[in-house]
């Protein structure tokens, strides 16, 4: 596959008596300037999170609910090559979060993510988040293999992270930088700059750095990448970002010179997908103005290998946007099923499907993909190590009992129809109620007082179909909880661990960062409201006796046993005090679980509970974290019931 691209054939643009003039003035000096009018076409995709298989979904197409097989990382090179057939002037984009979030992940250390992505071979990689939870070191050993295929010549972008010298991150084995601030590549004769961003707070606070690895501002970093372009003669900019959609929106305000924003980190949807049955975001690609008001396209593509984004971005011969097209779309199997007369799933022949199909205003909205061949070579030496852990079944879900995941309560469903109701919850996610029991009951020596998890470290819900109970597997529990987390046990005291809740909440309504450091525990429970200040959020904070099962309220200078994640025990996420505690605790007050990690403690609880002849259900309502919840904007959540 190619980097760099032959010019295609000039398409009738009359020669003016201006343009006739610049090129005269530019073969004259010999200084590189813009072209005529120029369409570039980027195709890109995010936060695929190691994701190399298909979910099974339900869409809702012409008001009627259709079975898919959704995403998957074959049928996403399907649809890049199939846009390289068509596309003269392409560019394929990866816009970070490329690793971590499925057991390929754990098995693999971001191996199979490398070969898949050296198949598609994308012309610019920037890096996420999550593509530092192993480290530097473990950052580096994924581009090594990616490095392993230098015919692609993926560039791997980040002008506002430094790695120090003489850290892994600084120097390649061939003497070249890991990370590279942008790269030139030229595409139907055209110079395109892309410039590499990185989200810098995010990346400090909930992942693993080394220390030493420096997090520059991002609009400060960008202006510089783009004004060195602009001064090496490239007049079209594209970023690359994972910084999440807003902040591309406010991005682009304060910037001069960028043309068109390819992001990462939000896994938003962008563009109309009701005709689906998907809740998308704005338009695509969303059109806003720089800081001089020149026109700059902006577009991201969903999560976890389910979607491809096309943005076109066209220029006239001054080498200004003169507008923003393109088409996101959802990566189907090319099957699909309907419920029958009985209620249950039937196979749909092509004829039906098309049918179906031919009925959406927009057909673009969905692409029916077959799995390329090459991605499947290259993964298939992963798939039986792969199937063999993650087949094992651990325990059963009953059929009624869905565990919805919202991050906030109030937040949007990050599930399916099934979990519909949960933003109107005060519960919040089911899904993170049942893992902060998990935690509470991981300690060796017995449980703790307390499990305390932040929301996103919990990544799925975990839901049935309404009509049969669900087997869970070591994959349901890997792809739960796909981080390398060693749970710690803490001795807070009642004082600490509310200062604790408020610093989570704070961390994501008052600074700015990720709602993932959002709370839920076991064997506590509060009242929040949103509108109050930071130190009066939480009220009604109890804490349960677990010997007789009554709840009481918490002593602030009592002592209580507390399981969290190892990070959160480092202060990442806003959780200061308990980070703050663990640099200074005496022995034995802030130690390892008995070398638990997170995943391990969901099966543990998971197995015990089938081994007593128990499926796995929600809580009861009285043992939710969240009793009430008030929404900033004064909304009472309805009550658990």
């Amino acid at each position: 596959m190619r980097c760099l691209r032959q010019a295609h054939p000039n398409r009738g643009v009359a020669v003016t008596l201006k343009a006739f003039r610049k090129a005269v003035f530019s073969l004259l000096f010999a200084l590189p300037g813009p072209v005529a009018a120029y369409e570039l076409s980027i195709a890109h995709i995010n936060d695929h999170h190691s994701n190399m298989r298909p979910f099974s979904a339900t869409l809702m197409i012409d008001g009627e609910p259709i079975r898919v097989s959704l995403g998957g990382f074959a049928r996403l090179a399907t649809a890049f090559g199939e846009l390289e057939q068509s596309e003269p002037n392409l560019l394929k984009i990866h816009a970070g979060d490329a690793i971590t979030g499925t057991p390929y992940y754990k098995f693999f250390k971001g191996q199979s993510d490398a070969r898949a992505m050296n198949v598609i071979c994308f012309d610019a990689l920037a890096i996420g988040n999550h593509e530092f939870d192993a480290g530097d070191q473990g950052l580096r050993a994924f581009l090594d293999e990616l490095r392993a295929a230098p015919e692609c010549d993926t560039a791997v972008l980040s002008a506002n992270v430094h790695p120090a010298a003489g850290t892994p991150l600084a120097v390649a084995p061939d003497g070249e930088p890991y990370l590279a601030p942008y790269a030139i590549k030229e595409v139907g004769g055209v110079k395109i700059g892309l410039v590499g961003i990185t989200v810098a707070g995010k990346t400090q606070n909930a992942s693993r750095p080394l220390a030493s690895t420096e997090f520059e501002d991002e609009a400060k970093a960008a202006q510089r990448a783009i004004d060195e372009l602009k001064r090496q003669g490239v007049h079209h900019v594209v970023l690359v970002t994972h910084v999440g959609f807003d902040d591309d929106l406010h991005l682009a305000a304060q910037l001069s010179g960028v043309d068109a924003i390819v992001g990462g980190d939000s896994h938003t949807l962008v563009g109309d997908f009701s005709e689906v049955g998907l809740s998308g975001k704005s338009s695509y690609p969303t059109v806003v103005r720089d800081k001089d008001g020149r026109l700059v396209c902006v577009g991201q593509a969903w999560e976890y290998a389910k979607a491809i984004g096309l943005m076109k971005v066209t220029f006239d011969d001054a080498g200004n946007v003169i507008s923003c097209g393109g088409q996101a779309s959802i990566v189907l199997g090319q099957s699909m099923q309907r419920k029958g007369t009985d209620g249950k799933w039937v196979d749909m022949n092509e004829d039906e499907i098309r049918t179906l199909v031919a009925k959406l205003q927009n057909p673009g909205l969905i692409k029916r993909l077959a799995p390329d061949a090459d991605v499947l070579a290259a993964l298939a030496p992963f798939e039986e190590q792969y199937d063999a852990q993650t087949n094992k079944q651990i325990g059963i879900l009953s059929k009624d009992q869905s565990l919805c995941l919202t991050r906030v309560p109030g937040s949007a469903n990050r599930g399916t129809a099934v979990c519909a109701d949960v933003s109107e919850q005060a519960r919040g996610a089911d899904v993170a109620q049942v893992v902060a029991e998990s935690f509470r009951l991981a300690p060796e020596h017995g449980p703790a007082d307390i499990g305390i998890v932040n929301a996103g470290g919990v990544r799925i819900p975990i839901e049935t179909n309404g009509s049969q109970d669900l087997i869970l597997t070591y994959g349901t529990a890997f792809t739960l909880q796909p981080f390398p987390n060693e749970l710690y046990i803490t001795h807070l005291t009642g004082q600490q661990i509310w200062d604790t809740l408020e610093e989570a909440v704070s961390n994501w309504k008052d600074e700015g960062n990720s709602d993932g450091s959002h709370p839920y525990a076991s064997g506590l429970r509060w009242a929040l409201d949103l509108t109050k200040p930071k130190g009066q959020r939480f009220g009604n904070l109890e804490r349960k006796d677990h010997a007789n099962g009554q709840w009481q309220p918490l002593d602030l200078q009592a002592t209580y046993s507390v399981v969290l994640a190892d990070y959160l025990t480092q202060g990442f996420e806003g959780f200061k005090t308990p980070g703050n505690f663990c640099k200074t605790a005496s022995p034995g007050q802030c130690m390892t679980a008995g070398g638990t990690f997170a995943d391990e403690s969901f099966i543990q609880y998971v197995t015990e509970r089938q081994a007593q002849g128990l499926p796995l259900a929600r809580p009861v309502c009285s043992d939710y974290s969240h009793q009430k919840v008030i929404l900033g904007d004064g909304r009472e959540l309805k009550p658990c019931q």
